[in-house]
């Protein structure tokens, strides 16, 4: 994004209209001066609720008491284990760093995705192997390794899939853009509004290129002219799907629809046939959370994940060899 672009956009975003309320105490849609719905904010979606429903449950939703039951188990499993690393974590060592949600979503689904209806992605066996080949031999070489220690991107959708962390997301409008500025990784994206056809085949790119519309009082955004050097999901709350591996033929289409003063509803369809036997959609709130700070994401600044990772695996290897040679 340059820097006249965010100047011009943050001018035209300043003029927007506040959310009305009619004469009889309803909600109406704020909209922008040129008539377009208001989704201008800061957005966040931080939750408990799993990405794929569990194997052991067997419905889509839970009743108020079984969720008020797993958020208490969730609280007091993080409660133990505050202030306490396990053996070979160098991450957060207690919950003051992270903010990966205390509530289930209000539907009180159980799972983000909600087709297929089982609440599973439909993943080839092939990409599972892909998966797991990935894992087993980060420490041979960066390519093995997620796009998001690389510092690369999360991609899309991967970039609003909930995390551990930095669950926000700030929305920006023009009458010819819509821009998601990503707090991982501060991936800055927009969206042209004009209709107009994705670039050349020939050209891919990382988040893959967006071509927004709207469709009555909803942004629905198709992606196309993806890389296949990305990962669907590069965080560990995507659980089984950290690591299944995109392709070229990814196919991505979002809907953005305001549905109260505080809640966009984000429903997002994914297709590739060389990775999932079927389509797959996900749907969830964004909840406005105007006072939340967005801080800078320097993912490179500081950043030795690849380098000690690499040279950790050469250093068992060293070991390795000395071992075999000594007899031991």
């Amino acid at each position: 994004m340059t820097y006249r672009m965010c100047v011009a956009i943050a001018i035209v975003a300043s003029l927007a209209v506040p959310a009305l309320v009619a004469e009889d105490g309803e909600w109406e849609l704020p909209r922008t001066p040129w008539g377009d719905p208001d989704l201008q904010g800061l957005w966040t979606n931080e939750t408990i609720t799993p990405f794929e429903r569990p194997l052991e449950q067997d419905k889509e939703f839970l009743t108020s008491d079984e969720a008020a039951a797993i958020k208490e188990s969730v609280a007091q499993r993080r409660a133990a284990t505050d202030g306490t690393s396990p053996p070979g974590s160098v991450g957060g060592y207690n919950q003051f760093w992270l903010d990966s949600g205390t509530e289930y979503l209000p539907s009180r689904q159980t799972s983000l995705v909600v087709d297929p209806p089982n609440g599973r992605v439909p993943t080839r066996p092939s990409a599972e192997a892909r998966r797991d080949f990935n894992k087993a031999h980060q420490g041979d070489s960066y390519d093995y390794m997620s796009v998001w220690d690389r510092c690369i991107s999360r991609g899309v959708p991967g970039s609003i899939f909930p995390a551990g962390y930095n669950n926000a997301y700030r929305i920006l409008q023009t009458p010819k853009h819509v821009a998601i500025l990503y707090e991982m990784i501060h991936d800055a994206r927009i969206i042209p509004l004009d209709g107009g056809s994705h670039v050349d085949e020939r050209i891919r790119l990382w988040m893959g290129d967006s071509r927004g519309r709207w469709e009555g009082d909803t942004l629905v955004v198709e992606v196309a002219n993806y890389t296949d050097k990305g990962w669907i999901a590069s965080n560990s709350a995507s659980r089984r799907i950290k690591g299944i591996p995109q392709s070229g033929d990814l196919t991505v289409v979002e809907r953005f629809t305001r549905v109260s003063e505080d809640t966009i509803q984000y429903e997002v369809t994914i297709k590739d046939p060389e990775i999932y036997t079927a389509p797959w959609k996900i749907a969830m709130p964004l909840t406005s959370d105007p006072d939340y700070e967005m801080y800078e994401y320097a993912c490179h600044e500081g950043n030795m994940a690849v380098e000690l990772i690499l040279g950790g695996a050469r250093a068992e290897e060293s070991a390795s060899r000395k071992a075999s040679a000594s007899g031991l």
